[in-house]
């Protein structure tokens, strides 16, 4: 029996009293309904915890699919994880090793790897092969002097090790923790507990106008223009291959992530054997088995309003797609396990989100940028990246609207392969979302790519969903032609099928977050986990996490949240000394 073949209803539940309600079935929603009904102390009634989910799936924004005719799984959302994340790997590889099987996420090798800047091809590996000749590398960026040669990640290092290095309170107390050992490298051992005091304490020391403002009070494209030039910042904005590292977010809060969390040296990334989105449906079978569990799918919350008399402090008003009605359900918590876009999307008058008496909420809410992303897979007779390098997996980085491409593998039973043909965010989204077949009134459709029976695939195989999911005729075409462009090449084949997901879209608004400046952050994320300390009202989920774009600051966030306000103690398979974040 496969993890996802999952019992989920549909219909309106009959029991319409419970004690915790909990709204979104992404994986903050089934870790907190999982560790409820799992808590080794004093779990509650199964009956009493109940998952409520607007859309058709679980998973919120880890959906694996695997095109027809190659047993490869591809990602349209998060991808893998690092092993020094331990809620997330402890998951997979202890609490269900039996039913997940953790395998190497592969980066590829930087020599087989290409690089297409300004219309130049280089291999990745290009700056530092010329680095170990003595030489530097030199592209069509016209960047300061001191900075010539170095790549992308060299130098985005070399800003946040100079920042750091010219502030005394930091290397009084963390100057050991950084070095510079030779030209082009630079260490960073600093925990995540460690960067946490840092941040809201780092300050700006160099000549200019940001001269002695705390780094938490800078955005990251401020600093970075203000240290390489915007000739360098282009650079690391294209080169680094994502537009969101490089967007005007909080400075303090872009260290830590663009320089990895190294409190474990041996940290790798790592996936999961069949798709990354199991561990959602491990954790939703860990529920679910349990009697009176249940997830109420196609259930969009409308919105809740207090009691003031009865049993239950809340009553929660929801649509359901199939009866196409609206229904109550009244509960004592609330669990609003959802993106910075999903909670704009309730009911914004009521009694919790009133934008005219609750503006601190609605100010903080707006504490992170809602990041666009974009993917489109595709699925080839043969692995025709083959000619090109030596081996089959990694990405190769481009300032085209494309902006990356992965290459996830070949079936070994018949040598169809599956490509990530764009992996684009922020501003390239709109450049793919004009292609993109309208899914708002009013819009012209586009002719949809139309999938093409193979030799060892006959037509037959291409069901309803996956020709619903197919991108336009149009950006295929584009898409096509940038990948010919960024490999040189003009033989190489069309897709023989596509899936297209755009994250910008509703309920999600984004694939990932990140915070703005000008915000204490550990304010942030402690106020919004519940922002009302008069209402059993809590709000858990990457976006305001101290590690956004990850599962791991979900779990963090969510884990902080059973401690703090459902007395939950840590289990046994979270270590005790392991820093969950602010």
């Amino acid at each position: 029996m496969s993890l996802k073949d999952l019992k989920l209803q549909h219909s309106v539940p009959t029991n319409t009293t419970i004690d915790t309600a909990i709204i979104g079935a992404g994986v903050s929603g089934l870790y907190t309904a999982y560790r409820l009904t799992n808590d080794a102390n004093t779990p509650l009634d199964p009956n009493q915890v109940q998952i409520f989910e607007m859309s058709n799936r679980i998973g919120g924004r880890l959906e694996s699919v695997e095109l027809p005719g190659m047993s490869i799984t591809g990602e349209l959302g998060g991808m893998r994880y690092m092993t020094s994340q331990e809620i997330v790997t402890a998951l997979i590889e202890d609490v269900f090793k039996n039913e997940l099987d953790a395998i190497e996420f592969p980066m590829g090798n930087n020599a087989d790897l290409f690089g297409y800047f300004r219309k130049e091809r280089v291999r990745m590996n290009a700056w530092t092969e010329a680095q170990s000749k003595g030489e530097k590398l030199v592209t069509r960026y016209f960047l300061n002097e001191d900075d010539i040669g170095y790549s992308a990640d060299q130098l985005f290092n070399k800003v946040i090790y100079s920042v750091l290095a010219n502030d005394p309170w930091f290397m009084k107390k963390y100057g050991s923790l950084i070095e510079n050992p030779e030209e082009y490298e630079y260490s960073f051992k600093i925990t995540r507990e460690q960067w946490n005091d840092i941040k809201p304490n780092l300050t700006y020391n160099f000549k200019g106008p940001y001269n002695g403002l705390k780094v938490n009070d800078i955005g990251f494209w401020n600093l970075i223009k203000d240290q390489v030039s915007e000739e360098g910042y282009t650079f690391l904005a294209e080169g680094g291959g994502y537009y969101s590292n490089t967007i005007n977010w909080n400075a303090a809060e872009a260290f830590p992530y663009m320089v990895g969390d190294f409190s474990n040296a041996g940290s790798e990334y790592k996936t999961i054997d069949g798709g990354y989105d199991l561990i959602a449906y491990a954790l939703a079978n860990a529920y679910l088995k349990q009697s009176g569990a249940n997830i109420w799918m196609e259930n969009r919350l409308v919105t809740f309003s207090k009691q003031a008399t009865g049993d239950y402090k809340y009553i929660l008003e929801f649509f359901n797609e199939h009866t196409q009605t609206n229904w109550t359900l009244q509960a004592n918590k609330i669990v609003l396990a959802m993106p910075r876009r999903s909670l704009e999307l309730l009911d914004q008058n009521n009694f919790f989100f009133n934008q005219d008496t609750k503006t601190v909420l609605q100010k903080n809410m707006a504490s992170v940028i809602k990041e666009p992303s974009l993917k489109i897979l595709m699925g080839f007779e043969y692995p025709w990246w083959k000619d090109d390098f030596g081996t089959l997996s990694g990405h190769s980085i481009t300032d085209l609207p494309m902006r990356q491409c992965y290459y996830f593998g070949t079936d070994p039973e018949n040598s169809h392969s599956l490509f990530l043909g764009s992996y684009n965010d922020m501003r390239t989204v709109t450049f793919w979302q004009a292609l993109a077949n309208s899914r708002r009134k009013g819009g012209n459709s586009r002719k949809l790519f139309t999938p093409k029976p193979t030799k060892r695939l006959k037509a037959a195989r291409f069901g309803s969903e996956l020709l619903s999911n197919q991108a336009t005729e149009v950006m295929v075409n584009e898409a096509m032609y940038q990948v010919k462009e960024l490999h040189g090449r003009r033989d190489i084949p069309e897709p023989y099928v596509t899936w297209y997901k755009d994250w910008g879209e509703d309920p999600y608004g984004g694939g990932y977050h990140a915070w703005k400046a000008n915000y204490n952050v550990k304010e942030m994320m402690e106020y919004m986990r519940n922002p009302d300390q008069a209402e059993a009202i809590y709000i858990c989920g990457e976006a305001y996490s101290d590690q956004q774009g990850w599962v791991e600051g979900a779990f963090c966030v969510a884990e902080n949240m059973l401690e703090d306000f459902f007395g939950l103690d840590r289990p046994k398979w979270i270590p005790e000394d392991y820093y969950l974040g602010w």
